[in-house]
Formats: C-alpha cells, sequence, structure tokens
C-alpha cells in the first residue's frame, strides 16, 4: 500500500490518501482506460472521526477544489464508501475524465489548513482511441477508402490521427518494401504502377509500449484510358452530386405540394356567396314571412 503523507513543520498530516491494493511507493496513480481503481483514506490519529471527511479534486477547468460526489451515469460512475476506519472512493471504469489530483479533507474543525487535508495523489489514465485517416483537400468525416483509386500521376497525402492521452509515436510503411517514415503523414507525389499497395500507419503511445494501434489501406494506380468516374475523387463526385440533386428535388416537390395545399384551402374559404341574398321573396312564395300587408312587390 502506499502512504502519500503530507509533512508540516517536521509532522505528518492527521491522515492520508493512498490507492488501494499498491505495494510501493508512487506519486501518482497511474491506469489504463477501462480498469477500475479505489481510493482510500485513512487517519493516521485514532482520536479523530473517519466520518468528517471527503474526497476533492482539482478541477483545471475550473482551477480549483471541488467535493467529489458519488454518482452513477453509463460510463461515468463513482461509488463512495465509508467504514470505520476508512473511506473508499470506487471508480470501476478509468477514463481521462477521472484524471487530476485528488485529496482527503477533514471536516473537523479542531484541524485546521494546511494539516486538514492530505497530500494530493495524481491520476493518470493512459487511452489511445482508433486511428482514423483522412486526405488532405478533404474532411476528415470522409475518412480514407479501404481502397483508394487513384489516377496515374496524381498525389495523395494522407494523415494519420488518433484520441491518445499522450500524443502517439507515428510511423508509415508499405507492405513488402523495408522503408519506415516516422511521420503522421503519408505524401505520395505524381502517382505511378510502382506506387500501388497497401500502406499501413501505426501509432505508439510514448510513455505506455503496450499502447499502439495500427490501421491499413490500399492504392490502385487506374490506367491512363480509365474513366474519370471510376477513381475514388470521381466516385466522390457523383455522391455529392446525387446528393445534392436528391435535396433538390424534395425541395422542389415539398414547394410545389405546400402551394396546392396553400390554394385550395383558399378555395375552399373563398367568399360568401350573396346572391340569395338578392333573389325576389314574394308572398306567395315558400321564402315569404307571414304578413297582413298585400303587397305584391318583391321585398330586395
Amino acid at each position: 500500500m502506499i502512504w502519500m503523507i503530507r509533512r508540516y513543520k517536521g509532522k505528518c498530516a492527521p491522515f492520508f490518501l493512498t490507492p488501494k491494493s499498491h505495494s510501493q511507493r508512487h506519486p501518482a496513480v497511474r491506469r489504463f482506460e477501462g480498469e477500475q481503481f479505489t481510493l482510500e483514506c485513512l487517519y493516521s490519529d485514532s482520536e479523530l472521526n473517519i466520518s468528517q471527511v471527503h474526497f476533492e479534486v482539482f478541477s483545471k477547468h475550473m482551477q480549483s477544489w471541488r467535493t467529489v460526489w458519488e454518482r452513477s451515469w453509463c460510463y461515468y460512475s463513482m461509488e463512495i464508501e465509508r467504514t470505520a476506519e476508512s473511506l473508499l472512493l470506487f471508480i470501476p471504469r478509468a477514463g481521462s475524465f477521472y484524471e487530476g489530483p485528488y485529496r482527503c479533507v477533514s471536516d473537523n474543525e479542531n484541524v485546521t489548513a494546511p494539516d486538514n487535508s492530505s497530500q494530493p495523489l495524481a491520476v493518470k489514465v493512459h487511452y489511445m482511441g482508433e486511428l482514423s485517416l483522412s486526405r488532405e483537400g478533404y474532411t476528415s468525416y470522409l475518412g480514407v477508402p479501404q481502397e483508394l483509386k487513384v489516377r496515374l500521376g496524381d498525389d495523395v497525402v494522407v494523415k494519420c490521427s488518433a484520441s491518445s492521452s499522450e500524443e502517439p509515436n507515428y510511423y508509415w510503411n508499405k507492405d513488402g518494401d523495408d522503408w519506415i517514415l516516422p511521420s503522421s503523414t503519408l505524401t505520395l507525389r505524381k502517382m505511378s504502377a510502382m506506387d500501388e499497395g497497401q500502406y499501413t500507419c501505426i501509432a505508439t503511445h510514448p510513455s505506455v509500449e503496450s499502447l499502439s494501434k495500427k490501421r491499413s489501406f490500399s492504392i490502385t494506380v487506374l490506367s491512363e484510358d480509365a474513366a474519370w468516374y471510376e477513381s475514388s475523387n470521381g466516385r466522390l463526385v457523383l455522391m455529392t452530386s446525387a446528393a445534392v440533386v436528391s435535396l433538390l428535388v424534395f425541395i422542389l416537390s415539398m414547394s410545389v405540394f405546400l402551394c396546392r395545399r396553400a390554394k385550395q384551402t383558399k378555395t375552399s374559404k373563398g367568399p360568401i356567396d350573396d346572391r340569395s341574398q338578392k333573389k325576389p321573396i314574394y308572398k306567395a312564395s315558400v321564402e315569404s314571412l307571414p304578413s297582413t300587408c298585400a303587397d305584391k312587390q318583391p321585398l330586395v
């Protein structure tokens, strides 16, 4: 178990923070993404009550210490357990959002700063996401197809990137060749048939050798008489054009539909036909009202 004891004027703080299940001293807790770990607060003075202790984490965004509360939401879960002798903070799945210095803080009025807090214990989470490939001049959302078809003489620039706890080291190689390019960007000028093949990007974590990712794609160089739409660029243009045409047709159809509907609504709610009010009404007619006057003139 690691004993992280805060020293002040030659004396020990009344309690300390330690990562549970460790057997040697270490200034930080290092975990891989997805692993679980537990932090433990222990009092070095048996006369003090552990029930008056809470966890705090330093927020790099707010640049201040904030209290750690128990919560459970998808992958963001923290469980706090209090025993008679210690306070435990259990994190079932380590992630980058759990990084930062942690400390134990006492609420006891008899313990004043700086002795009311333990020595901060840094939590470092190592991770590396999947690699993504993108072409120069194209949005990263399009990516690079598994088979990239280019025309003879075209230039190909592919960038490799990954989300990582530390900036990875990138390398490119080609199957069958013995060269290695230590860069995140692969640049091929004036493509020829000799440049065809499978290319692989490898990313390694600078601090953890076991963390590495790789991704491959192949390049096919089309002949000079190949149609323009056979290349990956040509297919992208066709797909984009089809999407634009479909969107325009949809907008036009909706406009026609709404115009016709508005016209029908206007017709059904047209002006009141008042011709019946101008029709002559005679005494003997059905529309006449009972009257004692012998008037044969029409009532208009």
